[in-house]
């Protein structure tokens, strides 16, 4: 009951602040919007005072604390059931719910919720937003945890990749480490085989992929390479492999300039130009997995959160494809020429939850090997914790074709962390809308990486 009150409230809020939004432009306009909004607005106003009132006494009647756990992603949904239902077992008087909406919603709802102190019990936390979020106190700092048992649990069990992704810009932990991913090439078996080319594989560059894209088109009629417009799942990887860089290390100026990083770029940008690879524009209503599975196109970058999933929906696709390691720069300015975008959520939970205590110790147990040990199992995403990888990869034993997941474990070995830092999400937008610019040819590349550069780099830089 008091989670579906508080549901309701943050549901109320986002309705309320639209309504008087846009009450207050219409007023200006001279529009009578507010009088004709004025009973819906009431009403909404009234019930959320009656409900806040109740919210001080509201408890359970079977006495138990009942707690709601808010995710965005369906397919793992019952991995982060099995895991609730393993802490419940060792505790009976804790129920934990877990709620799952789409990625859009899911933000919107949750920053309505921390702006009226409503925020659920648990809830996952993205990199892309982590920094907002622990910067402005809404948080809890869990980076103590574990201290009263094993003062060095975090170091031990997590990598350092996976800490900096739940860590705030003042180096606390606002999180427990969930998972970890990276980004591998998934090619089209059969479209390989009628076209007479060789798979991806470990000794592939991006001279075997343009070549490989364009004798696939030019055999049986079908898109090689799909490069689309995507940062993590796109262009990122290349200008890592390049030997250049989106962000320095202190995370305060852009590399968008930097003579690798525009050699990456343009070599990106380009591949639009072949016969053999779409278009931005059919890209903005087909996404590159969907043409993928509709067997328009041979390859595309996938993130392995992704892998299950498809196999599960997309059954009559068992078999037809594959993965592999991504192709490396044949030439880079630094490094081997490998390299792969590296991401992972964790648990969170509110600065001022009504439950933090009980809260805390479900987050603790959630960053334990055994319940990191069953969200493997379960297929939901490869486990954060360190040495559990291979729990992830038994999720797909159960197919009559296995694809080659464990390429997605050998290229940890050359992660880069996912680019971020608390700016990023004044100019993430500004960077998109730059990029799809040089695509249409509105900006050539030059000028519009300067820009993308400029924007970064003033966005980024310490205040003073």
């Amino acid at each position: 009951m008091c989670e579906t009150i508080y549901l309701f409230w943050a549901e109320s809020y986002i309705f309320l602040n639209e309504s008087l939004n846009g009450f207050i432009q219409e007023h200006r306009k001279g529009s009578g919007i507010f009088m004709k909004n004025f009973p819906r607005i009431a009403a909404i106003l009234i019930m959320a005072v009656m409900l806040l009132l109740t919210l001080g006494g509201c408890s359970s009647s079977d006495g138990k604390t009942h707690l709601t756990f808010q995710i965005w992603d369906v397919a793992q949904r019952d991995g982060m059931q099995a895991m609730c239902d393993a802490y419940t077992e060792l505790h009976p008087d804790v129920e934990i719910e877990v709620q799952v909406t789409s990625w859009n919603e899911y933000w919107t709802k949750l920053e309505a919720a921390a702006e009226s102190n409503t925020m659920p019990d648990i809830f996952w936390m993205h990199t892309n937003q982590i920094l907002y979020y622990s910067d402005f106190g809404m948080l809890a700092d869990v980076t103590d945890l574990y201290d009263d048992e094993d003062p060095g649990f975090y170091q031990e069990h997590y990598s350092e990749i996976s800490l900096s992704n739940a860590m705030g810009s003042n180096g606390r932990l606002y999180g427990v480490p969930k998972d970890k991913d990276n980004v591998c090439l998934v090619y089209n078996r059969e479209m390989f085989d009628a076209a007479g080319v060789a798979y991806p594989d470990e000794t592939w560059t991006w001279d075997d992929l343009t070549a490989a894209s364009q004798q696939i088109y030019d055999r049986i009629g079908k898109y090689g390479y799909m490069a689309y417009a995507d940062d993590q799942l796109g262009y990122w990887n290349f200008v890592y492999q390049a030997g250049g860089y989106i962000l320095n290390e202190d995370k305060t100026a852009s590399g968008y300039t930097d003579e690798a990083t525009v050699r990456a770029m343009k070599f990106y940008i380009g591949l639009q130009q072949e016969d053999w690879c779409p278009t931005q524009t059919y890209f903005a209503e087909t996404s590159p997995g969907t043409a993928f599975f509709s067997q328009v196109g041979a390859m595309f970058l996938e993130g392995n959160w992704n892998l299950l999933s498809e196999m599960q929906n997309y059954p009559e696709m068992v078999g037809k494809w594959d993965v592999a390691v991504l192709p490396r720069c044949p030439d880079p300015a630094s490094g081997d020429g490998r390299a792969t975008i590296s991401n992972g959520l964790c648990y969170s939970t509110a600065a001022r939850g009504k439950n933090l205590e009980i809260v805390r110790d479900v987050l603790k147990f959630f960053g334990s090997e055994e319940a990191q040990r069953i969200q493997g199992l379960s297929g939901a995403a490869i486990p954060a914790y360190n040495d559990l990888e291979d729990t992830w990869l038994s999720a797909f034993d159960g197919f009559d074709y296995r694809i080659n997941v464990e390429i997605c474990l050998d290229q940890f070995e050359y992660c880069v962390q996912n680019v971020n830092n608390a700016s990023r999400p004044k100019w993430k937008s500004g960077v998109s809308d730059e990029l799809l610019k040089i695509y249409s040819g509105e900006v050539d590349v030059d000028t519009g990486l300067a820009y993308m550069q400029e924007l970064v780099d003033r966005l980024s830089a310490p205040k003073e």
